[in-house]
């Protein structure tokens, strides 16, 4: 009974990890290496650090909280034997979503903004933005299939810096046997109106839920496929390593 209700609690957490706007308290600590960018074949360590805080309003209504906090170590990408390391920007979104989903289907909106946090030049956009975030998504059975959507504007900073007028996309499928292991397929794309400019990762990923004593943790890993980029951040190869630290409820 207990191996019964262990496994439908795994399959639960499953489940929510694959909704970006379930109620659940995580925090995702995600590592992504490149390398090979630009023509003088770089290479960039990210660390995002990704608390996800759900809040109760209503009876109805929640709001999620996600904020991405990037810590950067990276080589030959500003120049020949040039090293960057520190913060850099930090993105924070608010989604409301309903607490009740229909035929499996949830949606959350809100805002998205941009904290100038980058503690060396060459890691920030040295401009405040904000503008609006949306997610929907369904899920069905174990599969999960949906999509992330934020716009970002400055609208102050340093005035010598290129404004920001930003897009993000991130469709994602996933689906989750009931062990908790599952697979994800998620393209991450970037368009920059104001610099023309388009960058596209896909993004395979593999996962899995397991326990130390009390604490629920998901590991992924997976390959960075950079698919389109501008000839000076293109990456040749990529590699994506998560854990995530679970707090249900």
């Amino acid at each position: 009974m207990n191996t019964l209700f262990a496994q439908n609690e795994t399959e639960e957490l499953a489940k929510k990890l694959a909704n970006p706007i379930a109620s659940l308290i995580s925090l995702p600590l995600q590592n992504n290496i490149d390398y090979g960018i630009g023509n003088l074949k770089g290479s960039r360590y990210t660390l995002n650090i990704q608390p996800v805080i759900p809040m109760s309003l209503s009876s109805e209504w929640n709001v999620i909280t996600r904020v991405i906090v990037p810590i950067v170590s990276q080589y030959n990408i500003s120049g020949m034997g040039n090293h960057e390391s520190g913060l850099s920007d930090v993105v924070a979104s608010a989604f409301f979503s309903p607490k009740n989903s229909k035929n499996g289907f949830t949606w959350g909106a809100g805002p998205v903004v941009l904290l100038p946090t980058g503690s060396n030049d060459f890691l920030t956009a040295k401009k405040f933005g904000v503008g609006p975030t949306v997610v929907a998504l369904k899920q069905m059975g174990g599969w999960t299939y949906g999509a992330l959507i934020n716009q970002i504007w400055s609208v102050s900073g340093d005035e010598k810096r290129p404004d920001v007028n930003q897009m993000y996309v991130n469709p994602f499928v996933s689906f989750n046997w009931k062990s908790g292991a599952g697979v994800t397929a998620q393209l991450e794309w970037t368009e920059s109106w104001s610099n023309k400019t388009t960058t596209l990762y896909f993004e395979p990923v593999f996962s899995a839920i397991t326990a130390f004593g009390k604490q629920k943790i998901s590991f992924a890993v997976g390959p960075r496929i950079n698919i389109s980029a501008p000839d000076y951040t293109e990456s040749r190869f990529g590699l994506r390593a998560s854990m995530v630290l679970l707090f249900p409820k």
